[in-house]
């Protein structure tokens, strides 16, 4: 008895679900022999760049029988995300109708990392993943720029695209600081592979070397702006060079040049100008390199990072510090011939 109660109780709910299947089944072909009520597109990805437009978007919807007004079964929606991500600049395209029949269009737009201008003289953008993106005629990009990259082929040999992948390694170093963002407007490629940094403020090259090692790299550079550029002045030095390991190595400017006033200097770079006053002025600020000195002899010398005692020693009392000896970490600083 008790075995077919269980099958009653089994058969029961099999048809309960079936009749469910049924009306949902029956609901989404009556939604969709229902009109599309309106369409709204919403782009996102991008903060400060937009090169996806809304106008664009509307005629490729158009093209592909996406209208306000018509059968929500007349519309293949599959079709029309494809032909949307056919543009470079959409990462993703989403096409869904929500219960009140509106056709909502989710657009994923590329952010721009980077323009790279190749030896040919034809320039690209990339994102964050390393994809080459396209000009575009109504809207171009704040980006740090490269020149001189070695090839404008799509299909790029392994060096080539080794290269490319340190372009974006850096760029992406530089868009996640605001300083940085704001200091650095030009990156050169050499012939070597390595790469020459061209500051907003100063009339310096600085020499980067390769993509390795940024963070030291960028703090040994940040720390030499702290403790000795905001003494000596921007215009002192012709070159500064970062790329070894617990050193910077500065040359000094050959021919005198009318020193540019550091507070209207510091004012050339808007909005970072409060960031790079505070940045010369901050004593708590932990670096690779602590202590320069100037060789005005024309000789050189080699700037080593502090030595945790001597860290330490910057942070104790005044009387406390005169009673332990250290030693102090010494500069390159050469001066043209």
């Amino acid at each position: 008895m008790n075995m077919w109660k269980q099958r009653f109780i089994l058969i029961g709910w099999c048809v309960l679900g079936a009749g469910t299947l049924a009306l949902l089944f029956s609901a989404m072909k009556q939604k969709e022999h229902k009109p599309c009520t309106a369409i709204n597109i919403e782009i996102i990805g991008a903060h400060q760049h937009v090169f996806v437009n809304e106008n664009d978007v509307k005629e490729i919807l158009k093209a592909n029988g996406a209208l306000a007004g018509k059968d929500i079964s007349e519309m293949d929606l599959r079709t029309t995300e494809d032909e949307l991500q056919k543009d470079a600049w959409i990462k993703k395209a989403e096409l869904f109708f929500d219960n009140n029949q509106i056709l909502q269009v989710k657009i994923d737009e590329r952010e721009p990392l980077a323009r790279v201008f190749a030896l040919e003289g034809n320039s690209f953008y990339i994102d964050s993943s390393g994809m080459r993106l396209p000009l575009s005629d109504q809207q171009s990009a704040r980006v740090p720029v490269f020149t001189s990259f070695t090839s404008d082929k799509i299909n790029m040999s392994a060096p080539d695209s080794a290269l490319l992948s340190d372009v974006k390694k850096i760029a992406l170093f530089i868009s996640q600081d605001s300083f940085w963002t704001e200091q650095i407007s030009q990156i050169n490629i050499t012939p070597q592979r390595n790469f020459e940094m061209v500051p907003v403020l100063g009339d310096q090259i600085i020499e980067l070397g390769n993509a390795d090692s940024l963070q030291a790299k960028f703090d040994r550079l940040y720390s030499f702006y702290k403790q000795v550029w905001a003494k000596a002045g921007f215009e002192k030095y012709e070159k500064i060079d970062v790329q070894y390991d617990g050193e910077v190595v500065a040359t000094i400017r050959g021919a005198a040049k009318p020193a540019m006033d550091s507070l209207k200097a510091m004012q050339l770079l808007g909005s970072s100008s409060a960031k790079l006053k505070a940045a010369m002025n901050d004593t708590t600020y932990a670096a690779p390199v602590a202590t320069f000195t100037n060789d005005t002899t024309g000789n050189t010398k080699t700037i080593k990072p502090a030595s945790t005692k001597a860290k330490q020693k910057a942070t104790m009392p005044a009387k406390q510090r005169s009673t332990n000896k250290t030693t102090k970490p010494k500069a390159v600083l050469q001066r043209k011939s």
